[in-house]
């Protein structure tokens, strides 16, 4: 595939996913009640994790090509604090607005940070410090840290991913099998824990990490046992399907997502398959060329996720007051438009805005 082709796919399909963390995150949504997470026992947030590793070996790649390998690890370290500045400023946003809405008497939303606000009002450098050092993640910045903590590990992680692939996977794989039992040692207030467990979710990172630098795929389906291995994974798929339609307990307790246990993992390894098989079909790119401004979204990836979380957790907010917390289609799917015209309207202006600034402050 032609790099040029990589990226626009790779582009739409993060844009994609941002778009649709928005709407799942609105309780009231009318289009999250046909996205992933509805139909399989995996959802946006291991595809979001599996791109991002993805993504990183592309870049990482790149560098390492243009320049050398050690301006590609201080890239990411870079990276790293740039994520961390982000879950700050994600942090700051999920308690200014959840202020702002018990200020006007929004104060039955669900999702508002409302044990942030008491730990705020009641000890306030304490909490602030709890902030700084990753103890307290306020509702929807949760997955920033992990995401830090991944950009640290990326200096290790690609040359082994290159030139040590199955001891990469052997390592990643033995720490998430011991991931529950590592989490207690994650700092963490006393009242709060760890939405994302990086110990189990580094899975997903890694994976994506070595689909782009082991052609595996492209082996494998473009052997005589491609299309049996695409049919075991439809077949897998449906049983999944149905599995999930049926309600199995163990999908409703949080540490299912939160330790991202072994029937996520499958879920999401089988979509994935029949995604690439989509992909080197030339589906991706046509969907690329049709919807363009999904791909804007997926090029400002940072920036759209934070603004994102501020997006649904507003029209969240407004919607629950106005329903009651009941299900209401026209204004669910009012709710979807605003909040996906919102995050349209960041990415599209984010960039001219900057060129703006830049010419006036030259």
């Amino acid at each position: 595939m032609p790099r040029s082709q990589r990226f626009v796919e790779l582009d739409f399909l993060r844009g994609l996913v941002l778009l649709i963390i928005v709407v799942d995150h609105i309780g009231g949504s009318i289009l999250s009640r046909f996205t992933l997470h509805t139909y399989a026992f995996c959802d946006a947030a291991e595809v979001f994790v599996f791109l991002g590793g993805y993504a990183t070996a592309t870049a990482y790649l790149s560098l390492a090509r243009k320049h050398d390998e050690t301006a590609a690890r201080q890239r990411f370290l870079r990276r790293a604090l740039e994520i961390y500045r982000a879950f700050l400023v994600t942090a700051g946003l999920m308690l200014v607005i959840s202020a702002a809405f018990v200020a006007l008497g929004f104060d039955e939303a669900p999702n508002l940070a409302y044990a942030d606000l008491d730990s705020l009002t009641s000890a306030p450098l304490q909490t602030l410090f709890d902030i700084l050092l990753l103890r307290r993640q306020p509702y929807l910045a949760s997955v920033l840290p992990m995401y830090a903590l991944f950009a640290l590990a990326v200096p290790f992680v690609l040359p082994l991913a290159r030139k040590n692939p199955w001891l990469l996977a052997a390592a990643s794989v033995a720490l998430w099998a011991g991931a529950s039992r590592l989490l207690p040692y994650l700092p963490a207030a006393a009242d709060m824990r760890w939405d994302f467990n990086p110990f189990a979710w580094q899975l997903m990172f890694v994976l994506g990490v070595l689909t782009r630098c082991q052609p595996v795929y492209q082996r494998v389906s473009t052997s005589h046992f491609g299309p049996l291995v695409s049919a075991a994974a439809l077949s897998l798929l449906a049983v999944l399907w149905l599995a999930k339609l049926s309600g199995v307990p163990d999908a409703l307790r949080p540490e299912f997502k939160q330790n991202l246990e072994w029937l996520r993992v499958v879920n999401f390894v089988v979509i994935a398959w029949l995604v690439a098989d989509l992909i080197r079909a030339g589906w991706a790119k046509k969907a690329a060329n049709w919807l363009p401004w999904i791909g804007t979204v997926g090029r400002k990836g940072l920036l759209c996720f934070i603004a994102g979380t501020a997006i649904s957790l507003i029209v969240d907010s407004v919607l629950y007051t106005m329903t009651d917390g009941l299900l209401d289609v026209p204004l669910g799917l009012s709710a979807d438009a605003v909040a996906i015209a919102a995050l349209l309207a960041v990415a599209k202006v984010y960039g001219p805005l900057v060129r703006v600034l830049a010419v006036k402050t030259s």
